[in-house]
């Protein structure tokens, strides 16, 4: 059985990434990077679908507290036990260069008194479905099925029992044993072993360097720091593409259908990303994601995709897997995705914006940026009055929905100044007429007078959370009065009774705009941008709550999933997810702004 999905704590290697719950258990990873086929997948279905207990014998004691050494990525676990205290240490080196091994390391130590440590390795390969094969080459372990194989080197006395590897050994204080999972090509030969303890000390110094390069001192450093590490985790190294989250199919609404797959990077989580990235100090980061952005738009401006692979691939068809059940009963579970096939207008916006910022600080992305920037807008010049799926990846019909109209707005108006600097041709003045005329159909028919609100789509009444960002792109100043007054409508109308944020909203059993039965939690990252705006136009101390309370909401380790329901109590959605990292590292940043200097737009 599966457990809370705040319950879980990350490790990873730049590569790819594993979840650990809070009883010793590794029930997420994925081979050899974060979009291959799960080898451990009993987040989603159970213990016979893949998963590593280690911990104190007993059924799934959880662990007494936890926490990650210093700024790290090294997960450390307590059990104080009747009869004694045990530690485990969790960790993945991370990748030094391109050929790259991931691996799992796992340091038991007792601490006191005497415990018996009980290991359990069962991964089941392909998501959940091939049960490996058990071998031992020159006394290592080797547990193969088709293209893949894990590798287990434990100084522990280890047997083969119904398809798992299961060792028990027991420690008096003092002592310890160590293990340590090697992914490798089935049909290569083993790769070599290492010494724990000295990939240990490497991986702490690798985690110290990189975070002396954080530039943010503010009084929500900790929770910043932790959300630089998570995004920085979630990197994959050879490209520099940040994946979404590093899970697949963790429910918006537990027993419901919205389920997908995150495994991917998203070109509107390129511009927050880059500027979260600047802002706190870490310019190779930010070029690393810049270059990727290019190389993976690239081509024909008609044929930008929403999304791409970590490696800028294209093609990310979406199925499912009948034979998983779901977290907790939550199907269908779902690999690849079907949204990125469609249209939406706002990432031409995204896109230009984050090309802008790069410029603009500097990062080296030259000419080709730019005449890329302006194919893109030569495109979207006649296509930004089509209606489009939106921010939100609707499944239901095409809309003019606001907030897309509101992003042409911004890559024409990015592009007219890139154009005015000499720094592009184009035709300047029929481009300033296109801004001012999306700018004039936007506030004719996507503000709603009678209410003193901007609508999710032409001709409306519902709202949407994302209308929060006109401000925030420059679109129409924090003080105008249109601004106020839809962030005023959403407080009543997409609020929750704690003061989180919905989206927009849903029909729960019937399909609503999005084409989607059910309901979903509040979207971390919308309440975050309402603590961001609320800054914006002066109620910073009404934004300071909010923010407070968003971050109390973080598991004990200081990671966000997608959503929080309300009713349950529960974090929802896929796990950590970049989005609300990255929202909370802007609003710690727009708050120490805001205290200390006039509010401007980003």
């Amino acid at each position: 059985m599966s457990h809370r999905i705040e319950d879980y704590a990350l490790i990873g290697d730049l590569h790819t990434a594993a979840l650990t719950s809070r009883t010793g258990s590794l029930d997420w990873a994925c081979f050899p990077r974060f979009d291959s086929p799960s080898a451990f997948t009993a987040l989603l279905g159970d213990d016979a679908h893949g998963s590593w207990q280690l911990g104190p014998r007993g059924d799934g004691v959880p662990a007494t507290h936890r926490r990650y050494v210093d700024d790290s990525l090294v997960l450390e676990s307590t059990w104080v036990t009747p009869d004694g205290t045990l530690r485990i240490t969790d960790f993945m080196p991370p990748a030094e260069h391109e050929s790259h091994t991931p691996r799992v390391v796992r340091i038991v130590e007792a601490v006191s008194g005497r415990v018996t440590v009980r290991s359990r390795l069962r991964p089941r390969f392909d998501y959940g479905s091939a049960c490996p094969w058990g071998i031992t080459v020159g006394g290592r372990w080797g547990l193969v099925a088709g293209p893949d194989a894990l590798w287990l080197d434990t100084p522990a006395p280890t047997r083969l029992h119904d398809g798992a590897l299961c060792s028990d050994v027991t420690l008096s204080e003092g002592e310890e044993t160590t293990f340590t999972l090697t992914y490798g090509d089935s049909h290569q030969a083993p790769p070599p072993g290492i010494d724990p303890w000295a990939a240990l000390e490497r991986t702490l110094a690798y985690w110290k360097q990189w975070i002396s390069h954080c530039t943010y001192q503010g009084e929500h450093r900790e929770a910043v720091v932790r959300s630089l590490i998570t995004l920085k985790a979630l990197t994959y190294a050879p490209t520099g593409g940040i994946v979404a989250a590093p899970t697949t199919s963790l429910p918006e609404q537990i027993g419901g259908a919205r389920n997908w797959d995150y495994r991917y990077c998203w070109l509107r989580d390129a511009a927050i990303t880059l500027s979260s990235l600047l802002r706190t100090g870490y310019r190779e980061e930010a070029r690393a994601w810049a270059a990727w952005l290019l190389r993976a738009v690239a081509g024909d401006p008609a044929s930008v995709q929403i999304m791409y692979g970590i490696t800028g691939k294209r093609r990310l068809p979406e199925s499912v897997l009948p034979h998983l059940p779901g977290y907790e009963n939550s199907s269908p579970v779902r690999i690849g995705n079907g949204a990125a096939g469609q249209l939406q207008l706002d990432v031409y916006g995204e896109v230009i914006a984050t090309l802008d910022l790069a410029r603009r600080a500097g990062l080296g992305v030259g000419e080709t940026a730019a005449d890329l920037q302006v194919a893109l807008v030569e495109w979207l010049e006649g296509h930004w009055d089509e209606p489009d799926e939106g921010i939100w990846e609707v499944r239901g019909p095409r809309r003019h929905f606001v907030h897309s109209k509101v992003m042409a707005w911004v890559a024409v108006d990015r592009t007219v100044k890139l154009v005015e600097s000499g720094a592009a041709d184009g035709p300047l003045e029929r481009w300033k007429e296109l801004r001012e005329e999306i700018h004039r159909e936007v506030c004719a028919k996507g503000y709603d007078k009678e209410r003193n609100t901007f609508t999710q789509s032409y001709g409306s009444r519902e709202l949407d959370a994302a209308l929060l960002l006109i401000p925030q792109v420059g679109f129409l100043p924090p003080d105008d009065k249109r601004v106020i007054g839809t962030v005023e409508a959403i407080q009543r109308e997409l609020s929750t009774p704690d003061g989180f944020i919905l989206r927009y909203p849903t029909a729960g059993n019937a399909k609503g705009v999005d084409g989607l039965t059910g309901d979903e939690g509040a979207f971390l990252a919308c309440s975050f941008w309402m603590a961001e705006v609320l800054a914006m136009i002066g109620r910073v101390d009404e934004a300071r709550r909010l923010f407070e309370k968003l971050l109390a909401l973080r598991n004990d380790v200081g990671l966000l999933a997608e959503e929080w329901d309300p009713h349950l109590e529960r974090q929802v959605g896929n796990f950590p997810q970049a989005f609300s990292h990255l929202a909370l590292v802007d609003v710690a940043a727009a708050l120490q702004r805001h205290t200390t200097a006039p509010t401007t737009a980003r």
